[in-house]
């Protein structure tokens, strides 16, 4: 089936917003308090569909009224979740987010049901897993998980799309058996060793990390853009210039939307176009699923834009 699938986690976002964040020991009044569906599997998986791909998820949620706000996202969105486990006894992933006027955001995640998601339950839904055209991961369920769907869909021949975000090491085995890498300036330095702070260093950690044995690396640089690094050459796509409202899940809009991309048959360089514009359609509105487009806003957009 020419489908995508997600595993990873499901969050629900606790969105405070104010002028600032508080300093240590200090109590500020904020301005906003919002609710909304989030979680980097959750979010990529929506951003996938709504780009046209056929996606489905699979990871965990809580028995609460949490887990069935998001499932409820998912359907709304087109995702299949037939995938997503209900389990006793644990609450759902949250993320607090705090932010701030200028849209920049500082995130804590408590994992809940999404430290549940083991190889025991991908074995259980491989034989629908088996048949996807393409894998999406990410780094908020364990890495004992992704490391083994990332084995077992290399012995597949089913191209696996990592986002190591939020960033910690990834076993040296792991890096052939990636097709494509996307990482943050922050999280490709921590892979590469390397200092990234434009577009040559973003470069030349993408050329480090795929010497590891991946086939083909993203990194993202926010307003700078994001390069694009395999043996065929390099790409930059510079980044749109919009007002910023809140950057939450401004990358895994990205993600979704290169994969569904990818998927369709795109070229690189449209990929990277499209997922860059959907991108900064994200960041002028509040909140993680709530702010990305429909495909047809995105067209729309280029159009707008000169494309």
């Amino acid at each position: 089936m020419n489908s995508i699938t997600v595993i990873g986690s499901l969050n629900i976002d606790i969105v405070v917003r104010s002028a600032r964040v508080p300093n240590t020991g200090e109590t500020i009044a904020g301005t906003e308090l919002h609710i909304i569906p989030g979680g980097k599997g959750a979010n990529q998986a929506v951003a996938a569909s709504k780009a046209g791909a056929p996606t489905r998820m699979i990871g965990c949620i809580g028995n609460d009224a949490f887990g069935q706000e998001l499932t409820r996202s998912l359907s709304l969105a087109g995702v299949n979740s037939e995938g997503v486990s209900i389990l006793q006894g644990v609450t759902t992933g949250t993320a607090t987010i705090l932010l701030e006027e200028t849209g920049e955001n500082r995130i804590i995640i408590v994992p809940g049901a999404n430290g549940q998601v083991t190889p025991q339950q991908i074995d259980a839904l491989w034989s629908s897993v088996v048949e996807s055209k393409m894998i999406l991961l990410q780094m908020e369920i364990p890495l004992e998980t992704i490391a083994y769907i990332i084995k077992k869909a290399s012995a597949n021949k089913i191209p696996v799309l990592l986002n190591t975000a939020p960033i910690y090491p990834l076993p040296e085995d792991l890096y052939p058996l990636i097709h494509t890498l996307v990482a943050n300036e922050t999280e490709a330095a921590l892979l590469s060793g390397r200092s990234v702070t434009d577009q040559a260093t973003a470069l030349a950690a993408a050329k480090s990390i795929c010497a590891k044995g991946v086939n083909t690396c993203i990194i993202t640089l926010g307003a700078q853009g994001a390069i694009l690094y395999n043996q065929t050459g390099s790409l930059f796509q510079p980044s749109f210039k919009v007002k910023v409202v809140d950057t939450t899940a401004a990358g895994d809009t990205f993600v979704g939307v290169y994969a569904a991309c990818v998927l369709a048959g795109r070229t690189t360089a449209e990929s990277m176009k499209f997922a860059s514009a959907a991108a900064a359609i994200a960041v002028t509105r509040l909140g993680a699923q709530t702010s990305m487009p429909a495909w047809q806003e995105v067209l729309q957009f280029l159009g707008s834009v000169g494309d």
